[in-house]
């Protein structure tokens, strides 16, 4: 009998979100949501995550942790965040708001639950192309993630059955995800990319350019910016 059940990481934001809805659309899987309230500046898009979590019915779990040494613009400071042009997005050093192994802690969270729930699919919203160049986020990031699910499990080592990572959309741009996503009828006006947390996104992070990048590609309106009469 197939294996139906999907930890998905859940982040409120685009791409986390859109993965929410391909494993639950595309892959008919029965979803559990894993959230994380880390010390974020932008705790804003945990109010998205779990009303999108609530509208597809989907049982969620929300993490509460602190990284006591920070190491990140991204974890709450009264330092401004960094403004970047898309040409420099994801062309130069690692940027100031990658969080240290954020990733690798989440999926550490996620391969606990999934031995504990026998569940065989992990699905991240993870992607390499339009992206901040975090390097947990990459192709052989995700492959070498692999590898510990298989080796560092017990599903894996004893029942050998393996516990998959999904990353549907590691290869696609931001406009593909939209497109994507629009097809999946993801309710973007729920979705919450900004870092800086606001009440309205700032559109001057990487995250806002990124996300403005993908819908004026595919010449649609984000639904977040509010429009002048």
């Amino acid at each position: 009998m197939p294996d139906t059940k999907a930890i998905v990481l859940l982040s409120g934001g685009l791409d986390s979100s859109t993965a929410l809805y391909w494993a639950l659309d595309r892959k008919k899987w029965d979803c559990h949501c894993l959230l994380f309230s880390y010390g974020q500046r932008h705790d804003r898009e945990l109010t998205s995550a779990v009303r999108l979590a609530r509208r597809r019915k989907c049982p969620y779990r929300v993490v509460t942790m602190r990284l006591p040494w920070g190491g990140s613009e991204l974890l709450k400071t009264k330092r401004a965040l960094p403004s970047r042009s898309l040409h420099t997005i994801g062309n130069t050093s690692i940027p100031s708001t990658y969080v240290p192994a954020r990733n690798t802690i989440f999926l550490s969270y996620a391969l606990s639950w999934a031995d504990v729930l026998q569940c065989r699919n992990i699905v991240m919203g993870v992607n390499a192309l339009d992206y901040s160049g975090y390097p947990d986020c990459r192709p052989a990031y995700c492959r070498a993630m692999q590898a510990v699910a298989r080796q560092g499990t017990r599903m894996g080592a004893e029942q050998r059955r393996p516990i998959r990572l999904w990353t549907p959309l590691i290869r696609m741009t931001k406009a593909q995800i939209i497109r994507l996503g629009i097809s999946l009828k993801v309710p973007y006006e729920d979705t919450w990319s900004c870092y800086a947390g606001r009440r309205i996104p700032c559109g001057k992070c990487d995250s806002c350019r990124l996300r403005e990048k993908g819908f004026s590609e595919i010449g649609r309106a984000d639904p977040l910016i509010p429009r002048s009469s």
